[in-house]
């Protein structure tokens, strides 16, 4: 019996050794005598005890990369700070085990590398400016170094541009001065339309007074009038003013340029309704 029993336990113990469960969204590279030997997928796996070796397991799933904050200089000399993020993806757990010694180290050197080299080809106005364009740039050029070692980047974002202090109240005193110029530009825009329709009303209304004048000569009475109102109630806002100046009009000079413009107004019409 105790044979039969060593064999059971030999049994039990080599398939408890060969057996390698792997989890979802990871996968493992086995060794049979120190050379490559297959990869194992994610479920039930068997190996050969003391001849076949687990070196890696990893996961395949997308990992973050913190890329830390980098001193940089731009094209026109500005000393800036720079970080970002990468997300990246093994595709091939071979290659990136067998092709480099660390990988995550050496994403994250790649990428530091072609930052620097980035901004050193931009001024800040551009550096600035052009985020999203360095992001794509990046983004193609470390993918074309990193599928050899069997690794997808999937996305590169530099997170913040910091230039030194000084740069930045200079950056925030230009804003502002942009602001305001834009601000005077809106404001006399709105005043060129606003004496645009002014004019033009003015002009409508001349015309209209004009076709009345000479539809009907009473009406010079009636412009007489409102005219002579409107005279009387500027007056009274004028002395209701403790700093205001008053300057009187002589009534008769006023009547004599409205009897005056009346008059050309009419002879104007008439003379184009003559024409006509």
């Amino acid at each position: 019996m105790e044979p039969i029993i060593a064999i059971v336990l030999a049994l039990v113990g080599y398939a408890l050794g060969s057996a390698k469960i792997i989890n979802e969204g990871n996968e493992a590279l086995v060794e049979r005598l120190g050379q490559r030997h297959r990869t194992l997928r994610p479920g039930l796996n068997f190996i050969v005890p003391l001849v076949d070796q687990i070196v890696m397991e990893d996961t395949t799933r997308e990992q973050i990369l913190d890329i830390k904050p980098q001193k940089v200089i731009t094209k026109d000399n500005v000393y800036l700070e720079v970080d970002g993020v990468v997300t990246w993806q093994i595709t091939s757990m071979e290659d990136s085990f067998y092709k480099v010694e660390d990988v995550q180290v050496a994403l994250s050197n790649l990428v530091t590398v072609e930052l620097r080299t980035h901004i050193a080809d931009r001024s800040l106005a551009e550096t600035t400016s052009s985020r999203n364009q360095m992001n794509q740039s990046l983004l193609q050029i470390v993918n074309e170094t990193s599928k050899k070692w069997g690794v997808k980047i999937i996305r590169v974002d530099i997170q913040s541009i910091t230039p030194p202090e000084s740069v930045q109240k200079s950056m925030a005193e230009q804003q502002a001065a942009e602001i305001k110029k834009q601000a005077a530009i809106l404001e006399a825009e709105g005043d060129r339309q606003a004496a645009i329709k002014r004019a033009e009303a003015t002009k409508e209304s001349i015309r209209i007074l004009s076709e009345a004048i000479t539809a009907k000569p009473e009406t010079k009475d009636i412009l007489r009038y409102l005219v002579a109102q409107e005279h009387l109630e500027a007056s009274q806002k004028l002395s209701a003013s403790s700093n205001a100046k008053i300057v009187f009009l002589n009534p008769s000079v006023s009547e004599g340029a409205l009897d005056q413009m009346l008059g050309d107004t009419v002879s104007t019409e008439g003379n184009g309704n003559g024409q006509a």
